[in-house]
């Protein structure tokens, strides 16, 4: 009979000889320079993902410094160790497709290495939900630290920050109102930091959800990536995970259903990004947790946006730390939130919130009772254009296009887009429905290009947002009237595949519908010589297609998802 063991005897190599297993391993162990009593501690991985494609962890070095300094501090030894690194903006077609490789390394990294406990350093969109799903999978105890925010830049006497603001220029040059020089100067000046998108864009989201699950320190989500308290955060990370390693408190016991709803609704409060819905829904199927749509509808219209910043207001990711960040909102929170949910540091989430409150700034995070908005800005879609669901980002709308029927302008894929949306001749009024097809999961890894841009005659004649259809996702830091996620997406024959142009959609954020008003008979016989695209013919990509899962399930590989937990085991 054979143990897992600790430390360095943790997961011994296969020779068919355990103690030639143990005496090999730690005499390699010995040619890395690493002394006999150091070996004898509980070990420490510290999975790290810099990459010089990969901008927001470019501070990553320091930050594996500090967690290692912490966790040597605490009695422990730190083992660094590389996976997959996704840079959003580098990777081709979406590093959507790759979060679930990036899972499946961390994953197996995890458990196919010696060590006690894990330290997850990530930051850049995919990295974070990635080294969750992973290390949920892993089942061996685990914290997250995020490499935290870019600080602004400035043009011109206002802030800039990635990437709501590079948007708003972006728009203003289609429109014709800044000339080409100026685009040029605010692109050397929206990004000037190390760090994630200054603003509550994905990356961000996706910190504060960490902290809000109880994968994090608190107060550690926010701290801006160059500010010196993020290297302290880092090393009390380390020192945190050695405890983790002697008092194990493993994933499954801090992501819980009702940790999940608490994180659903700190992604209400705070007008968080579309994104995180899917991501979120992943790392909780990994340990078979599933929120429904419905419940997802209520606890929306249960809580009030709280958090004044872009894309939703007007402040950034420095103003938000600076305000109180996510302590000072999970405490307006509280009569809304599951207090018994345990935390990363062995606390409950109601001992973290029974301590003194510090400071808060409510022009940043404003109290239950005076929010930016009375409800959530998340909501989902049901209704016969998507019949198990869509997204729509409402805190980031056009309120005066909520209730709305118009005409369907279709693009049939990516490439249809990019070369009619700004063709002078194309038939289209502001009150029109732009409808993006074959931009899911399947279809094409679902890009964020679900924010259409507003074709440039419209935008030319002032034109600033108009209500957007598609099956792909947008940039958390987008904003505008826009239906995401739409499930079953076209490439899988869902009702958009039917959609043509001239047909009726109807949108009502009321009643969180949205329909193709086409007669059912008419759909079906559309959808009746409806064929799939070609799948891959190999490696990643075809394992890829095969087996992805659609946005309500998380967009998982459907042998990643977890069993559903016992109603006992909560």
């Amino acid at each position: 009979m054979t143990t897992e063991g600790q430390g360095l005897d943790r997961g011994l190599t296969n020779y068919g000889d355990r103690d030639f297993a143990r005496y090999l391993r730690r005499s390699m162990a010995h040619s890395m320079g690493v002394s006999t009593e150091l070996l004898d501690k509980p070990i420490i991985g510290i999975a790290i993902s810099p990459s010089q494609f990969n901008n927001c962890h470019r501070y990553m070095p320091e930050l594996a410094e500090a967690v290692a300094r912490g966790v040597l501090a605490a009695g422990g030894l730190p083992r660094e160790f590389p996976t997959i690194s996704l840079g959003e903006v580098f990777l081709n077609p979406t590093s959507m497709v790759f979060r679930n490789l990036m899972s499946m390394d961390v994953e197996e990294m995890i458990r196919a290495q010696p060590m006690d406990a894990v330290v997850l350093i990530g930051g850049c969109d995919k990295t974070v939900p990635a080294q969750l799903m992973g290390a949920a999978s892993a089942g061996r105890p685990a914290i997250q630290l995020v490499t935290g925010p870019m600080m602004t830049g400035r043009h011109k006497g206002e802030r800039l920050g990635a990437c709501t603001d590079c948007r708003r220029f972006w728009g203003r040059f289609r429109a014709g109102e800044i000339d080409a020089i100026e685009i040029k100067q605010v692109e050397g000046r929206l990004a000037t930091t190390a760090g994630t998108c200054a603003v509550m864009g994905t990356a961000s989201t996706m910190a504060c959800i960490t902290e809000a699950l109880g994968m994090a320190l608190p107060g550690t989500a926010a701290i801006p990536a160059v500010d010196s308290q993020r290297l302290v955060a880092a090393e009390e990370t380390g020192r945190t995970a050695v405890r983790l390693a002697l008092n194990p408190i493993t994933p499954d016991r801090i992501i819980t259903h009702e940790s999940v709803e608490n994180a659903f609704r700190v992604l209400m409060a705070l007008g968080g990004s579309t994104n995180a819905i899917v991501h979120l829904t992943a790392v909780a199927g990994r340990l078979g947790i599933r929120i429904p749509t419905e419940r997802l509808n209520e606890i929306s219209d249960e809580t009030p946006v709280l958090v004044d910043l872009k894309p939703v207001g007007d402040g950034y990711m420095e103003d938000f730390h600076a305000a109180g960040g996510m302590g000072a909102v999970l405490r307006e929170l509280r009569p809304l939130l599951n207090l018994d949910c345990l935390t990363v540091d062995g606390a409950t989430l109601r001992q973290r919130l029974d301590e003194a409150p510090g400071w808060v700034d409510r022009k940043v995070i404003r109290s239950f009772d005076q929010p930016v908005s009375k409800v959530g800005g998340l909501i989902a879609l049901k209704g016969s254009l998507a019949p198990d669901g869509a997204i729509f980002k409402r805190a980031a709308a056009t309120p005066a296009l909520f209730e709305v029927e118009g005409r369907a302008v279709v693009f049939e894929g990516l490439q249809d887009l990019a070369e009619r949306i700004d063709d002078p001749d194309l038939d289209v009024t502001a009150e029109d429905i732009l409808v993006l097809k074959n931009a899911g999961p399947q279809g094409a890894g679902m890009p964020e290009a679900g924010y259409l841009p507003i074709p440039s005659k419209l935008a030319r004649a002032g034109v600033k947002d108009m209500v957007r259809i598609s099956d792909a996702r947008m940039s958390g830091t987008a904003y505008g009237t826009i239906v995401l996620h739409v499930a079953p997406e076209a490439a899988v024959g869902g009702p958009l595949a039917a959609v043509r142009n001239g047909d009726r959609i109807g949108l009502s954020v009321s009643d969180k519908r949205i329909d193709l008003l086409v007669d059912e008979a008419e759909i079906r016989r559309r959808l009746a010589d409806f064929t799939p695209p070609l799948a891959p013919a190999r490696g990643y990509a075809s394992l890829y297609r095969k087996t992805v899962l659609q946005a309500p399930e998380g967009c998982d590989l459907d042998f990643l998802v977890g069993t559903a937990p016992s109603e006992a085991g909560r």
